[in-house]
């Protein structure tokens, strides 16, 4: 029977809406009521959305709640089975037209939307319904598809509003087995056995529903019925399954919800604040959505108006061009934006320039017009000539210019010639630096947020899918309008942003570090970095055939070859009913409704006695590793330059520091064997140069001691003594040289795990001292260093009485939970309040020494390039005769990037590739 909810729980509970489905519900349901707004726009599916949506917020007031979207990008399924989803009609277009619409009618009432390209909204949905239940929330999945009655446990449920004619079904661990006959974590089996022909997974052929919930009753998993299927089963069933084995086990691959999906959210980020009204009454207005409206305007602060007056111009000869380079040369500041045929700018065409100079006023340069602007010069390419009378105007320092997302269109610029200097503000950066809480950061956003304005949508303009055009095939005017508006708004979210930056006491991380670094990392990713595919394709064949190895040594251990060794559930079975090998340790394993644990930390326990939870880790790591780095690698190899051209991200982490995407390189493995092979296939531009890499040494630690001004750790540094073995020495009251490994690893677990909220619990778990020990640790590294115990609280009170941590350099991050009720938001809250400071303030270190560096090398005519960063370490690409030169340099600027109380000290390592270097 559905379960009833108490209405307090629902309140307290993460609600994650499954928007695709939701979506094409909404379609179809309201397909025949024929809305649309003034200007054409259908509306139905946009309405019946936002209703739904509205109608949780009022009928639950949930304190987390987000939108999860699939994007049109394939995912890691369509590798897996080319025709997935291939029986699929294409999506009304109708719809496709509705889908921004869709998205931005979620965030005026609040709601965040997710979405990552390569991931189904279901794994998205899956991870972080397991993240928020690893963190003892309740989670609620508003969806009616099935497929999600796999992650169903006593704290995820599903929410089902979806259902014909009924109001409200809420589904938990009964309603999964009533239905399937299995526990949630057998439910892929079925859904495998059986197929779906909606989403085109073949399932074994003449296996329906009733009969794979029936074999897998009776057999407990797929992999064990085709490996000892019962006596009982009949000939034709026999013959189904002997045939369709390969199908039955890729369709459960296909249809397995991944819970392990790198989106960079946290519940505490999908914290419900309410409707955002002032954008939601001018977009609900301009949908034409009345009641909507009104039910906002009850609500505001006071009155909206979201009519702007505009002055958009097409410059359509040399002597229009001629006056705008006039105008644009004697402003003090303008915006500048372009408007290309791709987001990689290394492929994008130029197709035009936009520029503001004053609020409302915006002029669009068409690059590819007929007739053109500017006559291009003899044997050139089509936009020359306006790209060459630009040029000088984008490459002088003034007049200042802003910009959002600048370090796009410098590269689209780069690409075509253009150096551009003057880059006064990024919109989204000075976003990022103002309100590091709010997600959303692109200039649709801004600009609703920000002026109550709903902006053109790209995809009203180019389409989607298949039909997409790029902007070169469009209309001039259409284009023009579209850029002005791009222009305008940027010129508009500089002007506003600038004072509040002063205001705020940031102008000078923005000035100083945010801004000039835009320079550096657009350089960087020019650049590039080489990449030996041939190598990694030889390492993948090795470490596959090296995978299958340890899967057979696991199996045969285990004494069961239909072992599935990535099954949490058959191997909790194996370790802990069928092997029972916590015994001889003494370890106790947790059993739950869905299963026994068998994450890292249990597998870890069991492997100091044990091989075979050694081997699952092995193989766990090795099987990661292929699938996450060196499989894929090859393939972001940019073809014409045998080189990476990752992308680094400025504006995600909270804590401000840089992250990397396409490839994520924070997170190739360090220390493990198999990472070091990843970093070995990394090599310099060519045989007469070296990799360099600079590494900051403990510079956390480093910047605890000089925040909290402890003369111990201070002296330490100072003295450059090994702070681990002092630190040791000084808790235990022992002489240096009575320092062993083992009582240095205790005092250096608890100097890194300090800095992260580690209690007794686990430092115990890490050092393998007992509770006793480890209270007792903890209170004498207190008692030696008497100002870290007065410093950390006193972050914590700060954050409370603020609302937020800030760095050394004054960079701000909200932490609302830091005063909630919830103990473990709390807790959690307190850790990033002490954290942040921390880390950040090492960000903004390694950014300020970035600068200069880059500078730098500029400045003296150096040829060697900073090519990679990572956590703490810059990686550069050195010819062989600079190398002395940019060695000195980097320790130079790197140790000396801020006057602290202690010194900054660099490792440096050079090597013939990543690997050798670090």
């Amino acid at each position: 029977m559905p379960e009833t909810i108490p209405a307090e729980e629902l309140q307290q509970s993460l609600f994650l809406l499954d928007g695709s489905a939701l979506a094409y519900r909404s379609h179809f349901a309201m397909a025949r009521s024929n809305l649309s707004s003034a200007d054409g726009v259908p509306t139905g599916a946009t309405y019946g959305f936002a209703s739904e949506v509205k109608r949780i917020i009022d009928n639950v007031s949930p304190k987390w709640f987000a939108v999860v979207m699939d994007t049109k990008a394939k995912t890691f399924r369509h590798e897996l089975f080319e025709d997935y989803k291939g029986t699929r009609q294409k999506t009304p277009d109708e719809l496709v037209e509705q889908l921004p619409y869709i998205k931005d009618a979620a965030r005026v009432l609040g709601v965040p939307v997710l979405e990552l390209d390569g991931f189904e909204a279901d794994d998205i949905i899956g991870t972080l319904a397991r993240r928020a239940e690893a963190d003892d929330l309740n989670v609620f999945i508003v969806s009616g598809d099935k497929d999600f009655m796999q992650i169903v446990s006593p704290r995820v449920r599903l929410y089902n509003i979806m259902k014909p004619n009924v109001e409200l079904v809420i589904q938990g661990l009964e309603d999964v087995r009533e239905k399937f006959g299995v526990d949630p974590d057998r439910v892929v089996d079925v859904l495998g056995l059986m197929g779906d022909s909606s989403d085109n997974v073949p399932g074994v052929k003449g296996i329906g529903e009733k009969g794979a919930k029936k074999l897998i009753v009776e057999h407990g998993s797929m992999e064990e019925l085709f490996a000892n299927p019962s006596e009982n089963l009949s000939p034709s069933v026999r013959k189904k399954l002997e045939e369709g084995e390969e199908q039955g086990l890729l369709s459960k691959r296909l249809v397995t919800i991944d819970t392990n999906v790198p989106i960079d959210v946290t519940v505490q980020e999908l914290l419900y604040g309410g409707p955002d009204v002032a954008a939601a009454i001018p977009f609900f207005r301009k949908l034409g959505f009345r009641n909507f409206v009104e039910a906002m305007s009850e609500v505001a602060d006071g009155p909206v108006d979201d009519d702007v007056e505009t002055t958009y111009t097409v410059v359509k000869t040399g002597d229009e061009l001629e006056v705008l380079l006039s105008r644009l040369n004697d402003a003090p500041l303008y915006s500048v934006d372009t408007e290309t045929t791709s987001l990689n700018p290394r492929e994008a065409r130029l197709v035009g320039f936009s520029f503001s100079m004053q609020t409302g006023e915006a002029f669009y340069v068409p690059t590819l017009a007929d007739p053109p602007v500017v006559e291009d010069p003899p044997m050139t390419a089509r936009g020359t000539g306006v790209i060459d009378a630009l040029r000088p105007l984008l490459e002088d320092a003034r007049p200042a210019k802003c910009g959002q997302n600048a370090k796009y269109d410098m590269a689209v610029m780069r690409t075509h010639g253009i150096r551009m200097r003057g880059l006064l503000t990024d919109t989204m950066i000075a976003a990022y630096l103002l309100e590091p809480h709010q997600r959303e950061r692109g200039l649709d956003a801004l600009s609703l947020r920000h002026f109550n304005y709903v902006k053109i949508k790209t995809v009203d303009l180019i389409g989607k899918g298949k039909d997409q055009l790029t902007m070169d095939l469009l209309p001039v005017e259409d284009v023009g309008h579209y850029a002005c508006e791009d222009a305008d708004f940027t010129f508009r979210l500089a002007e506003r942003f600038l004072p509040r930056l002063e205001a705020a006491g940031l102008r000078k991380l923005h000035d100083e570090v945010e801004i000039p670094l835009v320079d550096v990392l657009a350089d960087m990713e020019a650049t590039g970095v080489r990449v030996d595919r041939r190598q990694l394709k030889d390492m993948a064949k090795v470490l596959q055939k090296q995978a299958d190895a340890l899967e057979q040594k696991i199996r045969d251990l285990a004494g069961d070859q239909s072992l599935n060794v990535m099954s949490p559930r058959q191997l909790g079975i194996l370790l802990f009913e069928t092997l029972e090998i916590h015994k001889e340790s003494g370890y106790k394993p947790k059993k739950t409704k869905t299963g026994w644990g068998t994450s890292q930390a249990v597998l870890e326990a069991l492997a100091e006695d044990h091989d075979l939870p050694r081997l699952v880790l092995e193989y766990r790591s090795l099987v990661k590793l292929l699938g996450t780095y060196i499989v894929p690698l090859p393939g972001l190899v940019d073809p014409e330059d045998g080189r990476i051209h990752a992308s680094f991200n400025q504006t995600v982490a909270a804590t401000g520091r840089l992250s990397s995407s396409d490839p994520n390189l924070q997170n190739v493995p360090i220390r493990t064997e198999l990472g070091k092979k990843i970093r070995e296939a990394f090599k310099p531009s060519g045989d007469d140069s070296v990799l360099l890499a600079a590494d900051y040494s403990q510079v956390e630690l480093r910047i605890m001691a000089h925040l909290s001004q402890d003369e111990t750790m201070i002296q330490a540094f100072q003295n450059d003594v090994d702070i681990h073995a002092d630190t040791a020495a000084r808790v235990f009251g022992l002489e240096s040289k009575d320092v062993d490994a083992t009582i240095r690893g205790r005092a250096k677990a608890i100097n890194f795990g300090i800095l992260y909220g580690m209690g007794p619990l686990r430092l115990s778990r890490e050092t393998g001292l007992t509770m006793d020990e480890a209270r007792t640790f903890i209170k004498r590294y207190f008692d030696t260093f008497p100002a870290i115990q007065d410093f950390l609280s006193g972050l914590k009170d700060f954050t409370r009485q603020e609302g937020y941590a800030q760095t050394i350099l004054g960079r701000r991050r909200p932490i609302p939970d830091i005063n909630s009720s919830n103990g473990m938001l709390r807790s959690q809250a307190e850790n990033m309040a002490v954290n942040t400071p921390i880390q950040g303030s090492a960000a903004d270190l390694l950014k300020v020494a970035m600068c200069r560096i880059w500078r730098e090398l500029g400045v003296r005519g150096l040829r060697s390039k900073m090519i990679l960063t990572v956590h703490d370490e810059l990686v550069f690409d050195v010819p062989n005769e600079e190398l002395d030169r940019v060695q000195s340099l980097v320790r130079d600027l790197m140790e000396h990037a801020f006057p602290l109380d202690v010194p900054l000290k660099v490792d440096i390592g050079v090597g013939s590739n990543w690997l050798e270097a670090h």
